[in-house]
Formats: C-alpha cells, structure tokens, sequence
C-alpha cells in the first residue's frame, strides 16, 4: 500500500537540534570535528530527505549517514532516547560483503555506547548463527547490518510487514559494488517492498566512494522514493601517492606475468619498513604462489603474514580481519576479499601485483591505507611484465584527472524478479496490483509492459506454455486474489536458494580428521587423481580421494604443486582506463615523460624500429609470418572481453573473403588470429571488416551464440527457480546442472519461443559476455582513426605477451612453455 500521506517532517535547522548538539558533544570530547558534507547529509536526513552520499574512501563517509540516523532519533524521542524499551527496527544497513558487516558494526556499537543509548546492532548474513537469526525474530535491533540475500530472507517470513513497520532508514553501503549486478537487482527490489511497509516514509541513503555515472547511481537507488533525492559530495582531496616498483632489468620482449615472481624479493623491504602491508592479488590461485614465495624470501615473516581470499574457510578470514585490527600481522596476501569498506586503521601499506584493471579498483585499494581523514593512502605497483608500467604511468593520470569507471544499470532481469515474487509468496503471498505498481516504480523494472507481467504471473503458476504438464513448476497458487506458495517442500527449497550469485559448484577440501580448510571449485578438483599436490590457504596439499561433495586431502611436503585455478579469474581492462592507455602510449618516444616510461625506452624504441608505437587517434595492425604460420595482431587496446568478441567478428568477416581457419589468442591490449595461410587484410579492406555495420547478425554468425546462450540460461534458470541445486551436501554436479538446463533450454527454444528468460539469456550474451555497446562504441572509434599497417621481421614487444599467451592455451606445460619462451627471447634479443 502506498502512504497515504507523503508530507516530509518538519524542516529543523541542524544546529538548533538536540540530537546535534549529543553529537557534536560526543565528537568534540574526542577531539574530532564534523566534516561541511557530514552536517549537510545530517540536515537532509533529520528532514526525512533521501540522498547519495559520495566522498572518497576514509573520510567518514558511514558516520555521515549513520549519525544522521541517531540525530533524528533524538530529536524525535528527546525525553527518551536512553530508554532501555525496545524501540523496534530503525536502521536497515545493507552492505555487499560479509567481510564489512563486522566491522562497521563495531564502529556503531562504539558510537552508540559512548553515547549512552539503548540501541542494539544485529548482523544478518549467511555467517549468522541459528541462535541469533531466532532471537533477531524475537526481538529485533535497532540497527540491522544485512546482506541483499539475507534481507530477502526476512521477507520470505511470515508477519514481516511488521518487522519493517518501524524503519525510518534504510541505507545502502558501497552502493557502487552493488549497482550494475543482480545483486543491486535484489536490492531494489527490497527496498521497492520494505518503503511500503513503514508506519511513516522511511529516508533512503546510498554511500558511495568511486563512480563516474554519480547521477545515475542516485536516480537508480531513488527510483522508488516519490521525492527528488540529494547528492551529497564531499569536496575533500584525499591524497594518493603511487610507486612503481621498476625492475632491474626491462624485458624488452615482455612474458605476460612471469616477472612479477622474479621482483617478489622487492617486496620485502617494503613489508618490513611499513606498520602493517596490503598485498593485492588479483586471481586467488596467484595470490596462494604469493604467500608461499613471501615465505621463502622471508621465513622470519611466518606467523607475521597471511593469506585471505573467498575460498578460505570463514574462521580462518575472520581471524585474519581480527589480526589485522589488533596489529597482529605485518601483512596480508589477499584478493578482492579485502577490497571494499573494511576499516583497517593500522594499514599504512598497499601493493597491487600485475594490472588492476580499472582506475575505480586501483583507488578503492589505494583507499585501504591512510584509511581515515587528513592521511595519505600509498600504494606500490609491481608490474608482472614491463608493459604493465605503462598501466601505472596509466592510472597515474587517471587519478590526476578523475578518470572513473561508470558502472551501467541492468534492465528487466526477470530471472530475479521471479526469484523476488517467490520469495514474497512464502511469507505474506503479495496481490499482483500492489506489487506490479511497486516494481514498476524500480528502475530496472521502470519499462516492464503489462505483458510481460502477466507472462511472468503466468509462470510462476502454471510453468508457462511449454512446462505446465510438469507439477513441480507448478509453484504459485491463487487464494482470493492473494498469490501464495503453500507447498512447505518448495518453499524450503526456494529458502536455501535465494540470491542471484550463480558459480560452479563448490567442494569442501578437508583433511583426513575432518578439519575443514577451505572450498575449490569442482570442475578443478575433478581433473585431479588421487596423489595429487594442490595448494590451498597457503598449505601443499595431497588429494587423497573425493567423497560427496568434499576432497579428502593429508599434507605434503611435496615442493612441486599444482596452483588452483578459479573460473572468472581473468579480469579485462576497462574502457576508462583503455582510453587513458592509448593516451599514454602516445608520450612512449617523447622525452618529458614520468619515470614509468622512461625505464621503457629499450623496448619502445625495437617496437618503433621494427613496426609502430600506436598514437590515440590510430589503430595498429602487425602482419608477421614466421615458422608457427601467419599472424594478424590488431592493438585496439579495449580489454580482453572486448577483444575476445572482436577477433570472433574480424575471423568470421575474414573467412566470408576465402575459406581459411584461425587460432586466436588475446591480452588486454589486442588479439591474434593465427592460420596456416597469408591473411588478406590490407589498407583497402580494414575499414570494411571493422566496420559496425550489420554488427549484431554478424556477432550472432561469428560466435555459437545459442551454446553461450545455453551457458548463460543455466545461471538465469538456477536464479529464476526452474532448476534445484540441490540440498547442502548433495548439492548437483555442474555438468548435471548444466544437463538439465540444456534440455529446458532446448524445449523452451522449441515450445515456447517467447519465453522471457529465454530473451534474457540471449540478451545477457550481447550485452555483458560481448559486451555489444562498448564493441560497437570501440569499432565507431576505429572507423574515425587511422588504421596503420605493418609487416615486422620479427615479432615485437607488443605482440610477443599475446603469442605467447597462445602458446599457453595450446596445452602446453608449464615448464616447456618457460623453456619455449626463454628461447624466443632469447633468439629476439640476438636479432637485435
């Protein structure tokens, strides 16, 4: 139901109020003083205004809306506000990460303490014990730090209208992780829900730190809120200081990764100068080889240093996180599990290993040291091969110039709005007027037709034309207008399964006794024989067998290990900081350079001598023949999923000229196509065959665009409930899984053609895994530039890390690859 009335609270001027002068009491005894943008998103909120707070990482950005909260508390319930009744849920604090929850919980329950109020802070997440999840139902807090999912979660219960009666705030930390996924999907479906549910209109407060698209990021948060929002930026300059660690000698003929372990010994003074170290990895299987050979280089760190990433087991990172507060530990190998918001005052240290990617990544960790106001955040780069230090010459510039990554809005997922309706149907069941008037005002669902609504009730009642023989998508029933799951096996089923974070499926790795290390992904333990060494959390393990679900491992002192690999581990560049590369590029030769660039000279020089360094408005195409066959190397430097698409396209319009067959290979600064006969791809045809023209039918020609449609329905199906993962322990094998949606992929096609998760899945393959827009934004800018041609002698520093790369794909070992690659070099270096 909406409210029916939508008057704001009286407007109070802050200074005048009795919560401000607690707070500022409270601040002043601790020597702290607000800053201008704390006060002005504080005076939005005791207005009961919504808004996007923006302010670069620890600069208070949590007590900007956090004490806001307090102060209109106070000033609500000035007589009472020590009052040890229990008020009722006030504040929803929705956070991406578990990892954050503590933490920003123990920074309230200060706050709260030192103030001398009654108000409790609960946690709801996945790590929460059964105990606390019953005595939250019981009696809820007044603030409650929660996942998406979890939050979900209260609405699959009976009576939870209720719960969210009292809520007067509902704020969304790192909004900018949140906003482009389906994970910012469930949020704003949520929100769409709990503001209906509120006694009076509740505030709505997003906190962001690096974004481009600011406005956007607001108006999608807002969408549901009938009431203009604010945005309030913090007009602070957060220093950042980058330094590149430059090796001691340039590989003018760059491996791709391999120099990164050679410069580790660098490292160490750096870890032993600082308070405590942040060590960025990007991949978790890298960061294992890391931790290991930290270790080697420095035993007398054991005990002082530790590994933290997604597949450790939760005592384990809890500890870590605990550590790093207490100033136990000199460093931390970590991944993005350490990225976002953990307040970790002792760091005065990060190192990010190998490219971040993105301008907004490098600042988030950045933001990790000199994490609170008036401090500096230092960062070290290390390269994993030379031409990364153009990256950081790169991203230097970015900072300089506030070059940030947007993050774009999904549209009409209805994978996760069938999840949502389910989930609403086991609690209060929902009336399909009020709901379809409450989604419709989210952004995501803004556009949704009547149509398509109906479809999707149709769905989730009946399965839809093609699957309504089946019972068990037979889900919804219809009670005098009131949509319900009555079913208690399915409602149990859809509980276990709520959330829109699809990956492969995961083993337990545990040892013989039963203690638990850590979790692997099953399509890498299963090409495993008994026997075999792995590494996991730092420890060389031996695969003894599998049982269920779990790899049954013992120690090794084996020396020689297989390091894990994780699906997805391979980031791609952003547009952002491809755009800021070709720019930089352009200064290689020039002599006013930063120190990055001239440690490159060596190599800039062969790659001018024996072909061309690209300048911004000018693409470069090496055409190189040598024993391995022909090669077409094309630099659009546009990021590996980009690439991946284009040279699918550039083969496919190729092979239309003459019959020819291709290998192809790619980095983050272009792509091979590698065949057996001379390509024709000249000055006269360029233009035409990276052209955007008929763009779509040919993407659609060049890839099997419906077996990467039936990969993408499996994650679409497992969200939109059509597939059971199956129940804890006995969870599905991912081939089954993807069985299982290739054949309800196979029948839709067939007997339902219009089937809207069937659209998404196709739409979801153009729009996120090749990324149509940026593909056609990138091939628009070729056809404004100049399209240089060459033919080296030899390779160059710019082809050699993507040969090489095909190389590695090409199932060759490890080690006869190293070997290959030393004799490349070094038949290169005499050629010179």
């Amino acid at each position: 139901m909406q409210h029916k009335d939508k008057l704001k609270l009286p407007e109070m001027k802050l200074l005048e109020t009795k919560g401000y002068e607690i707070i500022a009491s409270w601040l002043a005894a601790k020597e702290f003083k607000p800053f201008p943008y704390q006060e002005e998103t504080w005076q939005y909120i005791i207005n009961g205004e919504s808004g996007l707070v923006n302010a670069p990482t620890g600069c208070g950005k949590t007590y900007a809306v956090f004490l806001g909260s307090i102060i209109r508390f106070i000033n609500q319930n000035p007589g009472h506000y020590h009052s040890r009744k229990n008020n009722g849920l006030q504040l929803i604090w929705i956070t991406p990460l578990r990892a954050l929850a503590k933490d920003i919980g123990r920074a309230m329950e200060e706050a709260i303490a030192e103030l001398g109020m009654s108000w409790r802070v609960g946690i709801r997440n996945g790590d929460t014990a059964t105990k606390e999840r019953l005595q939250q139902k019981v009696n809820m807090p007044e603030i409650l730090i929660i996942t998406p999912e979890s939050l979900h979660l209260l609405l699959a219960q009976k009576n939870y209208p209720a719960v969210f009666k009292s809520v007067h705030l509902i704020a969304v930390d790192e909004w900018h992780e949140l906003l482009g996924s389906k994970r910012g999907i469930q949020t704003e479906l949520a929100i769409s829900r709990i503001i209906h549910c509120t006694s009076q209109p509740a505030s709505l407060w997003g906190i962001s730190a690096t974004i481009g698209n600011l406005e956007q990021a607001q108006e999608v948060l807002l969408k549901p809120i009938p009431q203009k929002g604010r945005t309030v930026c913090a007009n602070l300059h957060k220093e950042i200081t980058v330094e590149s660690i430059i090796p001691d000698e340039i590989e003018t003929y760059p491996w791709a990764g391999h120099l990164g372990i050679k410069m580790a010994h660098k490292l160490i003074p750096v870890i032993e100068q600082s308070n405590t170290t942040l060590i960025f990895i990007n991949t978790r299987g890298m960061s294992e080889v890391w931790y290991q050979t930290i270790l080697n280089l420095a035993p007398h760190l054991a005990g002082a240093i530790a590994l933290h990433h997604g597949s450790i087991e939760q005592e384990l990172r809890l500890w870590v996180e605990e550590a790093l507060h207490t100033q136990k530990l000199k460093a931390v190998v970590c991944t993005a599990s350490l990225d976002l918001g953990v307040d970790f005052r002792p760091v005065d240290t990060v190192i990010q290993v190998g490219s971040p990617k993105g301008v907004a990544r490098f600042l988030q960790r950045a933001g990790r040291s000199g994490h609170k106001p008036g401090d500096i955040s230092k960062i070290y780069f290390l390269p994993t091969h030379s031409l990364e230090l153009v990256e950081a010459a790169a991203l230097k510039n970015a900072i300089e110039e506030k070059i940030i990554e947007s993050k774009e809005p999904l549209l009409l997922c209805f994978d996760v709005l069938i999840q949502f309706l389910c989930t609403l149907a086991i609690g209060e069941g929902f009336e399909p007027e009020n709901i379809f008037r409450e989604i419709s005002s989210t952004y995501c669902f803004n556009e949704i037709t009547r149509d398509e609504w109906l479809s999707v009730l149709h769905y989730i009642t009946t399965g839809g034309n093609a699957l309504q023989h089946y019972d068990e998508y037979k889900k919804v029933e219809v009670e005098d207008g009131i949509y319900r799951i009555r079913n208690k096996r399915m409602a149990m089923r859809h509980r276990m399964h709520i959330g829109t974070i699809v990956s492969d499926s995961m083993m337990r790795v545990q040892l013989m006794n039963g203690k638990f290390i850590g979790v692997i992904e099953e399509w890498f333990i299963s090409r495993l024989e008994p026997g075999t060494v792995f590494t996991l959390a730092g420890r060389n393990l031996e695969l003894v067998g599998i049982k269920d679900m779990s790899a049954i491992v013992k120690p090794s002192t084996a020396k020689k290990s297989i390091v894990p690999s994780w699906m997805g581990g391979r980031m791609s560049l952003t547009a952002n900081l491809g755009d800021v590369l070709r720019h930089t590029f352009t200064q290689a030769l020039q002599e006013d350079v930063c120190r990055e660039m001239k440690c490159l000279a060596p190599l800039f020089q062969i790659q001018q001598d024996l072909s061309h360094i690209p300048q911004y408005h000018e693409l470069l195409v090496e055409h190189i023949a040598d024993k391995d066959g022909f090669h077409l190397l094309v630099y659009p430097f546009e990021g590996r999923q980009v690439h991946e698409a284009l040279s699918a396209l550039l083969a496919y319009r190729i092979g239309k000229i003459l019959p020819i067959t291709f290998s192809v290979s790619m980095n983050d600064y272009g792509f091979e196509l590698l065949s057996d006969q001379p390509i024709p791809f000249d000055s006269e045809n360029a233009k035409l065959l990276l052209s955007d023209q008929h763009l779509l039918a040919d993407i659609q020609k060049s890839i099997n665009s419906a077996e990467m449609a039936s990969r993408k329905f499996r994650d679409i199906a497992v969200i939109g409930g059509l597939i059971f993962q199956g129940f804890p322990g006995e969870q599905k094998k991912a081939r089954h899984l993807q069985s299982s949606a290739s054949l309800l992929f196979r029948v839709l096609r067939e007997y339902e053609p219009g089937n809207l998760l069937l659209r998404q899945a196709f739409t979801e393959v153009m729009d996120q895994q090749m990324e149509e827009l940026r593909l056609r934004n990138a091939l628009q800018r070729i056809q404004k530039s100049d399209i240089i041609i060459t033919h080296p002698v030899r390779l160059t520093p710019l082809s050699f890390p993507i040969i090489v790369d095909g190389l590695n794909r090409n199932t060759l070992s490890s080690e006869r690859l190293e070997e290959r690659v030393k004799r490349m070099q070094e038949q290169l270096n005499k050629a010179k």
